[in-house]
């Protein structure tokens, strides 16, 4: 109700609820508190701080680079880019101090596509206006090849598949999403890699690119993406910085030269050990 009332976002409202800025009758309450007629609701939603994205020296793994563009492998736990709640520290913090500036919005400078933040792996970022537009539009026409491998719960029945399953906001919890009717269309193919008594790895194909696609689907289809503190549940013995999922090949034309290219990165050395770990049971 506070968010229709002040126009905030929802993530604004439950940020004022924690910091006790929402008043029933007085008291301080949760966001969650049914209202009942008679009561009296106070609430005071502050602004968010403007954001700024700075160069910042911090080291990237470069796969390749030349005058249009920039292919980089992300650790696991980096964010993409800056945000509420994580302010500095970005990729594109780091790209701006390797690049010493990238073209369109600010705070995604030349990001053509975004990883989650404890997803590794591969990213493809513009260096210029042209090459973003065209990179843009390859993406539009899924002439972007992106592959993933990822260590799920339990082997699926089937060795390959296509989960195809439109995603929106989980209605039940606004920080998810999970497959809703009115959700966007997203497809999936996936390939049984290797399995072992209790888990699997797979290689996963994005026909689409929505927020979360994968580990969405993957929990959809009963076998989610291991140590996923949010569609699955955290598993220590992994000692991953959150799910065990890595971008692991990308494949496109070169925005000005029309090139075919293609680059793989292997996983890092914490999914290895977590493959180790669920091979060896």
């Amino acid at each position: 109700m506070c968010a229709r009332l002040s126009g905030a976002s929802r993530s604004l409202v439950a940020e004022a609820a924690r910091n006790g800025l929402l008043r029933v009758n007085g008291e301080s309450t949760k966001g969650s508190r049914i209202l009942v007629a008679g009561d009296a609701l106070t609430f005071e939603i502050p602004q968010r701080e403007h954001l700024v994205a700075t160069p910042q020296d911090i080291a990237l793994n470069v796969v390749y680079e030349d005058d249009d563009i920039i292919v980089v492998d992300k650790a696991a736990g980096m964010v993409t880019h800056p945000a509420h709640g994580a302010t500095s520290g970005t990729l594109v913090n780091a790209l701006l101090a390797h690049v010493g500036g990238l073209p369109g919005d600010p705070l995604r400078g030349g990001l053509v596509h975004r990883l989650d933040r404890d997803t590794s792996g591969l990213l493809v970022v513009a260096k210029n206006e042209d090459s973003l537009r065209a990179l843009n539009a390859a993406m539009m026409r899924r002439r972007i090849a992106r592959v993933y491998v990822g260590l799920v719960r339990g082997v699926p029945e089937h060795a390959r598949g296509r989960i195809d399953g439109p995603i929106g906001r989980d209605p039940r919890n606004r920080f998810k999403y999970a497959v809703v009717s009115e959700g966007k269309p997203a497809v999936t193919h996936y390939e049984l890699r290797e399995g072992w008594q209790h888990g699997a790895e797979l290689v996963f194909t994005l026909e689409t690119g929505r927020t979360h696609q994968i580990r969405v689907h993957a929990a959809a289809m009963g076998h989610p993406i291991l140590n996923d503190p949010l569609y699955g549940h955290e598993e220590p013995r992994l000692s991953l910085p959150g799910q065990a999922l890595h971008a692991w090949r990308l494949a496109f034309r070169h925005p000005r030269t029309r090139d075919e290219l293609a680059f793989e990165a292997a996983p890092p050395d914490a999914y290895v050990r977590a493959r180790n770990v669920l091979s060896g049971e």
